[in-house]
């Protein structure tokens, strides 16, 4: 089934705030392109989310918004915890930050597979525990890209 008008322009939304080329600058996806772990694990400050974090933060935001378009209950993530999660876990791995890339990436794709199955109508409705509906949580999701890609840029550039 094709999705409706309304959720095919909140697909491109998600595309351009994550990977397909937009008027803006940098989607999250081209932000990050070409890090190295030891440049993803840098920190601005003293308690402050190094790049690494950040993209891992994104990943658990679009496994969150597709659990709650789905109405699924948590504790799925591939990582305990939630919302952000310290990285890295030890000396920066190149293996290990291009794993969590993967990650960002494959909860990208289960959102938007999400996302696509839904119904127009389907967009009127608040998930339980939501205080939004299904509209503002995928067009969320697509500002939140937008606004982590616009940090990871600055703190290249603070590099």
């Amino acid at each position: 089934m094709k999705p409706s008008s309304e959720i095919t322009l909140l697909l491109q939304s998600i595309d351009e705030g994550y990977s397909k080329k937009a008027w803006h600058g940098p989607n999250l996806r081209g932000s990050i392109r070409g890090l190295t772990a030891k440049e993803s694990a840098w920190r601005p400050g003293k308690d402050r989310h190094n790049i690494w974090e950040i993209v891992v933060h994104c990943a658990y935001w679009k496994y969150a918004a597709r659990r709650r378009l789905l109405g699924e209950k948590r504790g799925s993530f591939p990582l305990r915890g939630s919302n952000w999660f310290t990285r890295p876990d030890g000396k920066p791995n190149e293996d290990d930050w291009r794993q969590d890339i993967r990650l960002l990436e494959e909860m990208h794709r289960a959102m938007v597979d999400a996302i696509s199955d839904l119904k127009a109508s389907d967009l009127k409705v608040i998930p339980r525990g939501s205080k939004v509906d299904n509209r503002a949580i995928i067009a969320g999701i697509a500002m939140h890209d937008v606004y982590h890609a616009g940090q990871v840029q600055l703190m290249k550039r603070m590099m």
